[in-house]
Parts: C-alpha cells; sequence; structure tokens
C-alpha cells in the first residue's frame, strides 16, 4: 500500500530538517506524497518545492496555523495546497507572525525574571534564521542544563499555565479557513485527538467548524490509537468531509516521530488523496 504524510515541520518553523531534506527524506522513506506544514509560516515552501524530482513523492505546499480554540485556549488547522502568494492569505499570515514576535521577547523576559539566564538573541541563534517558538526556549534551556529534556522545558515553564507561558493573538478557525480557502487551499482539523474532548463534544464542535468551511479531519495521526482512528473515520463519513492524515514529523525535536510512521503503527494511505483534491477543486469549479 502506497503512503503519505501530510503534517510535517522544517526548520522554517520547528523542525530539524531544512525544507528540501524533508522532501528527500519521503524520497528515501517511499512516500507517494508529502505536505511541508510548517508554523504559522511558508517561509520553507520554495525550497521544499524546489526539491521535487521526477518519479519521486508529489510534494504538496501547506501550513500549520494556530487558531483560537471554542472556550479558550488554542487548536490547529492545516492548510494544503493554497496559494502562499494569494494576497489576503499573506496579510493573514503576516498578523500571526507579527503575533508571534510580540510574545517572544516577553517569553525572554519571564525567564530572565525567573532567575534564568538567557537571552532572544540566543533562542533566535537556534532557530537559525527560522520563525522563532517556544521549541526553541525549550532547546536553549536543554542546552544550558536548566532542564534536562524539552518535554520538562513545556512542563515548567513554557506550557499554557507555566510560569513563562505567554498568550499571543490568534486567528479565529472562520478567519483562518477563510484565508486558506481563499488562497484555493483545503481546510483539515489537525490531530482532533489532542483536543481531549468526548467524541459527541468532538462532533458538535467538527459540525460547528464544518459551517465555517471545514473541509477534512486529520483521522490518522501518531498519537491516534486505533479505536479513535476509526471514530474519526465514520465521523468523517458522517459529515461529508474528507479524511487527512500526518505524522507531525519535526526531526531530532520530536526523536519518537518517524517521517511516514508516526510512532511505528501510522500508515496514511496514499488513497485520501483522491477525496482531499476533489475538495479543493470544488473550491474552483
Amino acid at each position: 500500500m502506497k503512503l503519505i504524510d501530510l503534517h510535517t515541520h522544517s526548520t522554517a518553523s520547528d523542525g530539524t530538517l531544512p525544507p528540501a531534506q524533508v522532501a528527500q527524506a519521503a524520497a528515501e522513506a517511499a512516500l507517494a506524497a508529502v505536505a511541508l506544514t510548517d508554523h504559522d509560516t511558508t517561509e520553507g515552501l520554495a525550497e521544499f518545492l524546489a526539491a521535487a524530482r521526477p518519479g519521486g513523492p508529489e510534494l504538496v505546499p501547506g501550513v500549520e496555523l494556530s487558531v483560537e480554540r471554542p472556550g479558550g485556549g488554542s487548536m490547529h488547522l492545516v492548510g494544503l495546497w493554497m496559494d502562499q502568494d494569494e494576497p489576503r492569505f499573506k496579510q493573514g499570515l503576516e498578523r500571526v507572525q507579527a503575533a508571534r514576535e510580540q510574545r517572544n521577547p516577553k517569553i525572554a523576559s519571564r525567564l530572565q525574571g525567573l532567575g534564568v539566564d538567557i537571552t532572544l538573541e540566543e533562542v533566535a541563534a537556534v532557530a537559525g534564521g527560522g520563525q522563532v517558538g517556544r521549541p526553541h526556549f525549550a532547546q536553549v534551556l536543554v542546552d544550558k542544563g536548566v532542564v534536562q529534556n524539552p518535554g520538562e522545558a513545556f512542563g515548567r515553564f513554557l506550557k499554557r499555565g507555566a510560569p513563562a507561558y505567554m498568550e499571543k493573538e490568534r486567528l479565529s478557525p472562520g478567519e483562518a479557513m477563510a484565508l486558506i480557502r481563499g488562497a484555493g487551499g483545503v481546510t483539515v482539523l489537525a490531530h482532533p485527538g489532542l483536543l481531549q474532548l468526548h467524541p459527541a463534544v468532538l462532533e458538535q464542535l467538527v459540525k460547528e467548524l464544518k459551517d465555517q468551511g471545514l473541509m477534512g479531519i486529520e483521522a490518522y495521526y501518531s498519537e491516534h490509537n486505533p479505536a479513535l482512528e476509526r471514530r474519526l473515520l465514520d465521523m468523517a463519513a458522517r459529515l461529508g468531509l474528507a479524511v487527512s492524515g500526518g505524522s507531525d514529523f519535526h526531526g531530532h525535536n520530536k526523536p519518537g516521530i518517524r517521517l511516514g510512521a508516526g510512532q511505528g503503527t501510522l500508515r496514511v494511505p496514499a488513497s485520501l488523496l483522491a477525496g482531499l483534491k476533489q475538495s479543493r477543486d470544488t473550491l474552483s469549479g
């Protein structure tokens, strides 16, 4: 069975492989298709798409947007095949990136107030020119010996409710989906299992999101167990949504997650591409 991976990250956000190497790794894994879906940025897509080779995997331009979650907090939407140069889409991303840039100095300041010797310049150096995010703060904390691993960094300092956590402005789900769809892209709810909602509550949320422009759900995901996977596949069928899936590959930043294979049991069939492309084609039909 041919496999795909429609949820990956590169050094353009918080992954450790450059975009072209994500494409190369997908070819080495014999994937039929791979999407690059960096957090709130499309900066890596030009390099990624330029790495296409005859006989290699189909390279899908993508993005993962952090949006407001009803009731507070955040959730993630993946966009696939959107035109990254569409003006309104670009303006929306610029707004999101500005919010990130405003948050990062505040995180650094909070860590300094907690007695941690850290500067924003050190964190930016770890990002290597890519977009700075909390995983880069976590890596600096590891490098300095403040914590033993990134998980401890998030638990002690960086996760929601921790002393160095800072909120940021986010798009609403409707705004984000309008931007993606307006750029010709398919809107997918990322890793719904991580929302940790009762099945009935999750289905109601998905229905509401569909009314706002949701086109698919990520049923296949590294942290979804087989029972949850089946429930999500059934939900997609009931609600008339396309099905997507991916590993959430980050390279060494998530060492247990392998491209195209997740934690060892993930299998995203290439047959899903047809349904996702059909959804995409309805936007221009």
